[in-house]
């Protein structure tokens, strides 16, 4: 065999090699189950949800899908700045907070709009109109990452020029907004800060326990808390699988049964100028510290 031609057979040989190797990695990737964070913002205690969810991304995907599920906001987005998810549906909050290092993925569309607002509640029998009535409460977050379920109210008291440390007599975090909800129907708390679109999902599924609270005061629409992933992924296969099965949700029936139960319209694609607001609120508030 001639120099040339041995030359060209190694080659060839290292060439089939390298495409094998390709191969036997691109395998081993799509195996991995495509890990979906998903904070409380979500309402994650229906199994049968979220065992639909699951059902529908892995069809849409053609992968094996993992929903991570995690009890505070902090731990799923640092699950996600982390690269230990593929994609996590979070708040606007900490898409903010690191949005140089997040991209945006899909935003849900809720009631036409990818919009919802902040709701302040207090007890539907008390006699209060605005925050300023709510001093010397206490006081039902749901997070201290939740745009809805804090930063708003917080944003609200620094332009007036305090805080929640100042205002309220006592601050709880219930880790939840249909806690919140619970709380003030209940009577653990005196007011609230949640989610509106919790609350309005929770006006159809527990009109007893909303029958309880009313609201006091609603924020300006913001964006809906969005579907994100590490800046890191965005422009790989498995994230743009994720992105494409949200977008095509309305489309399929698995897929529209799953919007019809969290009262969702569908998903699109949204510019990060839609949270610039929320962005502009977290200035307020630390300015406000400062």
């Amino acid at each position: 065999m001639g120099e040339i031609t041995r030359r060209t057979a190694l080659a060839g040989l290292a060439t089939a090699a390298w495409a094998g190797a390709g191969r036997s990695v691109a395998r081993a990737e799509a195996e991995v189950p495509l890990a979906f964070g998903l904070t409380p913002v979500f309402l994650s205690s229906d199994l049968v949800l979220l065992d639909r969810l699951r059902a529908y991304l892995e069809r849409a995907t053609g992968r094996s899908v993992r929903l991570v599920t995690r009890r505070t906001y902090q731990e799923v987005t640092a699950l996600l700045v982390s690269g230990q998810l593929d994609a996590a549906w979070i708040c606007g909050y900490p898409f903010v907070a690191y949005r140089d290092q997040l991209e945006l993925v899909a935003t849900p569309i809720w009631r036409g709009a990818p919009l919802y607002r902040s709701y302040l509640i207090v007890d539907a029998r008390r006699e209060a109109e605005a925050l300023a009535d709510l001093a010397g409460d206490v006081h039902a977050f749901s997070d201290p990452d939740s745009n809805s379920g804090w930063l708003v109210t917080a944003a609200a008291l620094a332009t007036s020029g305090t805080t929640p440390e100042r205002h309220f007599a006592q601050r709880i975090f219930t880790w939840g907004h249909r806690n919140v909800i619970r709380a003030v129907g209940a009577g653990l708390a005196q007011s609230g800060s949640v989610d509106g679109y919790v609350y309005e999902v929770m006006r159809e599924t527990d009109p007893e326990l909303l029958a309880r609270t009313r609201v006091l005061t609603a924020s300006e629409p913001l964006g809906f808390p969005p579907v994100a992933c590490n800046g890191a992924a965005s422009g790989g296969a498995r994230v743009g699988a994720l992105r494409s099965a949200l977008l095509a949700m309305a489309e399929d029936e698995v897929g529209r049964a799953v919007l019809e139960t969290l009262r969702l319209d569908g998903f699109r694609t949204a510019p990060a100028s839609l949270y610039e607001p929320i962005a502009e609120k977290v200035a307020v508030v630390r300015r406000g510290e400062e």
